[in-house]
């Protein structure tokens, strides 16, 4: 193989539309902008949102609750995913990302009470709900908060 044997794989590519470029290419003459109007015109156009005057949608639509922009959010467990470890095991996030239960961690794990837990666990979570600490320490394991 040479370089010059190289292509990109059929129809990865496209050619370019050359605007304004005579009648024959069927974008000649106005280029696609119609006669006239703002669209039509260098520099024209309105902003993003905008419908000519009247109350846009965005701000026509009420606004509701808040979005922490620094919560820092916690990855969800259910208890029944747990039941994957071996009796006696500690179960920490690292441990639930190399089994594949999480893809990723950032800031912690919850862990939630779906499902029932019928290994005895050590789970150690930066936060419970009530139902899955019950649950864990009904099969005779711990939670442990961190």
């Amino acid at each position: 193989m040479n370089l010059h044997d190289l292509s990109p794989a059929a129809g990865s590519t496209h050619v370019a539309k050359r605007k304004g470029r005579g009648i024959g290419t069927g974008n000649g003459k106005t280029a696609g902008r119609g006669h006239k109007g703002q669209w039509a015109r260098s520099g024209g156009g309105v902003r993003i949102g905008f419908e000519g005057g009247q109350m846009p949608l965005a701000r026509r639509l009420p606004k509701r609750g808040f979005n922490n922009i620094f919560a820092k959010r916690l990855e969800t467990v259910n208890v029944s995913a747990l039941n994957k470890f071996e009796d006696g095991a500690t179960v920490d996030a690292a441990a639930l990302l190399d089994k594949g239960i999480l893809s990723k961690c950032e800031y912690g794990v919850k862990v939630l009470g779906n499902g029932d837990v019928t290994r005895k666990l050590t789970v150690r979570a930066s936060a419970f709900s009530a139902s899955a600490k019950e649950k864990i320490e009904k099969a005779g394991g711990t939670a442990e908060v961190i």
